[in-house]
């Protein structure tokens, strides 16, 4: 298999950053000299030499709105080998999380990042499961080595606007 075919989205899926509401982003226990903003935003996870880090724990807490309802199809979160990510659970549509309610809902899906997808190859998730999302609720739990501090380089979500959709063609099965 070809490195280019590991680190492929899949066709037609796009990257959402454009559809993000930027000013409804929030972040718990993020350290404020290294935000979301260097693991999020175009042009800063780019970067190598930043990146968003946890700040009294390994955990973090990110929620994500968007402009409109988007289908999520994968994730890709990149990180350092020792303090990269490594339990990561998505909650879809679900407001006003904190960490001591997070466990009290189970996670549209949850993953184990391996070191392979640290450095930037994608999750496919339970697409079911992100079909009509309007909001993204991004838990890591813990790191790859149990560190204090949990490193995030990169975070991308790949998937569909729902307004892509062909509705003609689903209105023609509606027919029959």
């Amino acid at each position: 298999m070809s490195a280019e075919s590991v680190t492929a989205i899949h066709r037609g899926q796009v990257d959402l950053l454009d559809f993000v509401y930027w000013s409804g982003v929030e972040c718990l226990n993020q350290n404020p000299g290294r935000s979301y903003d260097n693991a999020l935003k175009q042009g800063y996870r780019e970067d190598e030499g930043l990146c968003l880090e946890s700040d009294a724990d390994e955990q973090l807490l990110i929620y994500i709105p968007f402009t409109q309802v988007i289908k999520l199809h994968s994730v890709v979160v990149e990180g350092p080998e020792e303090d990269g990510p490594r339990t990561v659970k998505l909650f879809a549509n679900k407001e006003h999380m904190g960490f001591s309610n997070v466990n009290d809902y189970p996670p549209s899906d949850s993953i184990t990042l391996t070191p392979d997808n640290l450095k930037g190859k994608p999750v496919t998730l339970k697409y079911v499961k992100f079909q009509n999302v309007r909001s993204l609720t991004i838990f890591i739990e813990d790191n790859q080595s149990g560190a204090d501090i949990t490193k995030v380089q990169k975070i991308a979500l790949y998937g569909t606007t729902v307004e892509t959709t062909d509705m003609k063609g689903l209105k023609k099965i509606e027919d029959h």
